[in-house]
């Protein structure tokens, strides 16, 4: 099915996120057991939003384009989890 949702698939940054994303899910899944139930898979996602949002708080000089973006992926990784484990 073919989805849209304002860009395209193949669209190089786009396929440069879900490559990063399935790479962070794939370590994940290979270090860590299957989240149990809904209650621990928000805590998970809740906790890597916060870091996510950690690194928004700081000074514009200071923030790291490379945290920010390492942090949104694993916010996407463990959104994608929790579908997987969960539903």
């Amino acid at each position: 099915m073919n989805r849209k949702f304002g860009f395209t698939l193949k669209d190089a940054k786009v396929e440069k996120a879900l490559d990063e994303v399935d790479e962070e899910l794939a370590e994940a899944t290979e270090n860590y057991p299957p989240m149990r139930n809904y209650h621990e898979g928000y805590a998970v996602i809740l906790e890597e939003l916060d870091e996510l949002w950690d690194e928004i708080k700081k000074r514009p000089t200071e923030r790291d384009a490379k945290s920010l973006r390492n942090e949104a992926r694993q916010v996407a990784a463990m959104a994608l989890r929790f579908m997987v484990d969960l539903t």
